[in-house]
């Protein structure tokens, strides 16, 4: 990770050229810089540099500018300053933005408590509970990447995103234009229409707010999406946001009935991640037993 880090110090880079710097840094053969992971899609060292940079990025001491470059922050040139000898899990553990990284990939228990990490449980699980153990990291930190190009992307993007997800998730059967984003002035507080079948008889409208980490949705909001709903005499609602709802508006939303449902930013990159909406399958590991009944001879 420092290496990764220090090639960002003077300035924007592109992750292609710093694989590369890095892999002359290193010396590494031709053999080694082809070096292909199981799925034969990526090479093994631009695996470790995007992994190296995705986790500095969690700790806040890179940012991403836009596709396929990143930049350092002021807390990755503080680093830089101390100069430390190496980066690793331990070292980002000092800083509260991969703490809350981390605490995301554990499992709260019934206690409230975080559960151990794949790390810590190694010695005593099972091969497959670490395998599914790693898939959820990984499910993890590529929801948090997703959540935050979404919060960076225009509200525009947002809201046709938006209409995307509903239509890969079946809503609008396989009717043309059955979703559409209609976010404008003067759209009476909706930003998109879908429709549940082929004539467009029974509509769902949309409201997605594109926000930032902490500025959650209150019950005003959801009052305004109420009565934007009974202006177009419509049954049905769904309130996006890549924040969360305030309490307040929970409580608002269950007072109005079930009208309208209520989708997090948490929420939504899970259901991205489901219905392969901003990412796509990388690799298909199937794990397999043995099968019994094949072995029960007369």
């Amino acid at each position: 990770m420092l290496p990764v880090l220090e090639s960002c110090a003077n300035g924007e880079v592109a992750t292609p050229d710093v694989i590369d710097n890095l892999a002359k840094k290193f010396n590494l053969t031709q053999e080694e810089k082809e070096q292909l992971l199981p799925s034969g899609k990526q090479t093994t060292f631009s695996n470790r540099v995007h992994w190296a940079k995705g986790y500095l990025k969690q700790a806040g001491l890179v940012k991403y500018t836009k596709r396929g470059y990143y930049i350092i922050t002021d807390a990755g040139k503080d680093v830089l300053i101390k100069k430390p000898k190496k980066i690793d899990n331990k070292f980002l553990g000092q800083f509260k933005k991969f703490q809350d990284f981390r605490n995301r990939k554990g499992t709260q228990s019934g206690n409230g408590k975080t559960e151990e990490s794949s790390e810590v449980l190694a010695d005593s699980a099972t091969p497959d509970e670490l395998l599914r153990s790693s898939h959820k990291a990984i499910n993890t930190a590529l929801a948090s990447d997703l959540l935050m190009r979404v919060r960076e992307a225009s509200p525009a993007f947002f809201e046709n995103l938006i209409i995307e997800l509903l239509v890969s998730m079946g809503y609008g059967g396989t009717s043309e234009n059955a979703g559409r984003a209609i976010g404008k002035t003067g759209d009476d507080g909706v930003d998109g229409v879908i429709d549940q079948d082929p004539l467009g008889v029974d509509q769902i409208y949309v409201q997605a707010k594109r926000y930032a980490e902490g500025n959650n949705i209150g019950a005003g909001a959801i009052r305004d999406f109420f009565g934007a709903l009974n202006i177009k005499k419509a049954q049905k609602g769904i309130f996006f946001t890549t924040s969360a709802f305030s309490p307040a508006a929970e409580k608002t939303t269950k007072s109005l009935g079930s009208r309208i449902v209520l989708i997090d930013g948490k929420r939504l990159t899970k259901l991205m991640i489901r219905y392969n909406v901003g990412c796509r399958d990388e690799e298909v590991i199937h794990l397999k037993k043995v099968d019994e009944e094949f072995f029960e001879w007369d």
